[in-house]
């Protein structure tokens, strides 16, 4: 049934994009100072998660690679690279050079190697950016002129009120583009195309396409992940088509996958908090906060503890429950949630 399983990934990168074309040409002309050899404006890409904001960034840079093949485009995801010193190596490693780097290697060095290397632009994507521990790393690349940033994350607010002043200052100017929620009809066509590429002729119907859009609620990583998960279990029952029984299997199978998937990529702080929710139930902030401080060695500022509960309730594993000092945290039993309405936490 499957006859090319990477068009199935959420990462994949389709050769024609749908439904984002205003969103690409925004991008690209915001880019093509580089077709000049000259630096663009950092781009900002904001939406909520599955909106396509990781496709159309790597789509429109490899749009961009085709017509000037000496810019080297270097991807990294904050969830993973989420310090000073794995921003720069991960940069480095896109460029072949770590060879000789190791642990110990200082962070000075691996940004003057950066700033050492040949002159040919670089485009570095720091996708889920509102997840970096030290934003200093962003104003290390600023200063580096033949470095360009693509910055990607949920909300501008959120995003910026982590910056320290010298990063605010510097990125502030930058061009925005803004992703919203897809609609039904339009992720139905995202979906039709995965299964047109992926899957053999008639193992899904428009019908069911139109399930997996309304359970996905405008979120494509969730829509294709229910759609692979699908076929994989068809697949291997043996069947010529996908059935409805298989599909209804998939849906709630796919939300718990993905929902173990971003636990487990927690970093070490969000992963303390996370698990005092848990298991307390449900929990006020200062509560929390004093569990939290006994638990770590070196607790972060309660700033940044926001950021990370923030980052939590947009990935719907936990909900902030009431306004302001009435507040309580409590983690979501896993039921997907529609829509973008999440409390602002304060």
């Amino acid at each position: 049934m499957i006859v090319d399983a990477r068009v199935l990934q959420e990462d994949f990168v389709p050769s024609e994009v749908v439904h984002r074309h205003d969103e690409v040409n925004y991008l690209s002309e915001t880019l093509e100072p580089l077709l000049s050899d000259d630096r663009p404006e950092t781009s900002f890409l904001f939406g909520p998660t599955g909106v396509g904001k990781t496709c159309i960034a790597r789509y429109t840079l490899t749009q961009l690679q085709a017509e000037r093949p000496g810019i080297r485009v270097a991807y990294l995801n904050c969830w993973q690279a989420h310090t000073r010193y794995r921003v720069l190596y991960g940069i480095l490693a896109a460029l072949e050079r770590t060879h000789d780097i190791h642990h110990s290697t200082p962070k000075t060095e691996l940004f003057d190697r950066l700033a050492r290397a040949d002159r040919k632009p670089i485009i570095a994507i720091l996708d889920e950016v509102d997840q970096l521990e030290e934003t200093g790393a962003l104003y290390d690349l600023h200063r580096l002129g033949h470095v360009s940033l693509v910055l990607i994350a949920n909300r501008e607010d959120e995003l910026f009120a982590g910056f320290d002043d010298r990063v605010r200052s510097r990125l502030r100017a930058g061009t925005r583009v803004q992703f919203d929620r897809y609609s039904t009809a339009e992720l139905v066509a995202i979906l039709r195309e995965r299964a047109t590429q992926g899957l053999e002729p008639e193992s899904i119907d428009e019908r069911q396409l139109r399930r997996i859009a309304d359970a996905a609620a405008g979120d494509a990583r969730v829509g294709i992940g229910m759609l692979r998960a699908a076929a994989r279990t068809a697949e291997q029952r043996g069947l010529a088509s996908i059935s409805d029984e298989v599909l209804e299997e998939a849906i709630p199978d796919t939300r718990a996958a993905i929902r173990r998937k971003t636990i487990d990529g927690l970093i070490e702080h969000q992963r303390v908090l996370y698990d005092i929710i848990d298991e307390a139930g449900e929990i006020e902030p200062q509560a929390l906060y004093a569990t939290y401080e006994d638990r770590v060695e070196d607790p972060k500022t309660h700033r940044t503890l926001r950021n990370y509960l923030t980052k939590m309730v947009h990935y719907d594993l936990i909900e902030a429950v009431g306004e302001k000092r009435g507040r309580t945290y409590r983690v979501i039993d896993g039921e997907y949630v529609q829509g973008d309405e999440r409390a602002e936490i304060e």
